[in-house]
C-alpha cells in the first residue's frame, strides 16, 4: 500500500485542523493505519491509530480528548481531526500502515507539516 498525507498548515493555538491520509492499494481488514508525528529535534511519536476493519481506535495520552481519528472505506482515506491545538502539537505528521503504535511500520506516507503558532 502507498500512503499520501495532506492537509497540514498554519493554525493558531486553540484552533482546529484536519489532516488526511489516502491509501492506494488494498488495506486488509486486519490492517491498522496510524498517525505519528515528529517535532524538530525530537523522536517520532505515536499519535493515534485505527483498525481498518472494525474502526476501533487508540490515542496517545497527549492527544486524547482533543484529536479524533476516523476512516472512510469508500475512499480509502483516514482522517485526523485535531481540535484545541497547542504549540507543542507543531510537528510533521506522518501516516503509516502496520501494527498499532509500533515504531516499525510496513509503509509510510511523506508527511505533512502542522504549525501551531500565533
Amino acid at each position: 500500500v502507498q500512503l499520501q498525507a495532506s492537509g497540514g498548515g498554519l493554525v493558531q493555538p486553540g484552533g482546529s485542523l484536519r489532516v488526511s491520509c489516502t491509501a492506494s492499494g488494498r488495506i486488509f481488514s486486519s490492517g491498522v493505519i496510524n498517525w505519528f508525528r515528529q517535532a524538530p529535534g525530537q523522536e517520532r511519536e505515536f499519535v493515534a491509530g485505527i483498525r481498518w476493519g472494525y474502526g476501533t481506535s487508540v490515542y496517545s495520552d497527549s492527544v486524547k480528548g482533543r484529536f479524533t481519528i476516523s476512516r472512510d472505506k469508500s475512499t480509502s482515506t483516514v482522517y485526523l481531526q485535531m481540535n484545541g491545538l497547542r504549540p507543542e502539537d507543531t510537528a510533521v505528521y506522518y501516516c503509516a500502515e502496520g501494527e498499532m503504535a509500533a515504531r516499525s511500520q510496513r509503509a509510510w506516507g511523506q508527511g505533512t507539516l502542522v504549525t501551531v503558532s500565533s
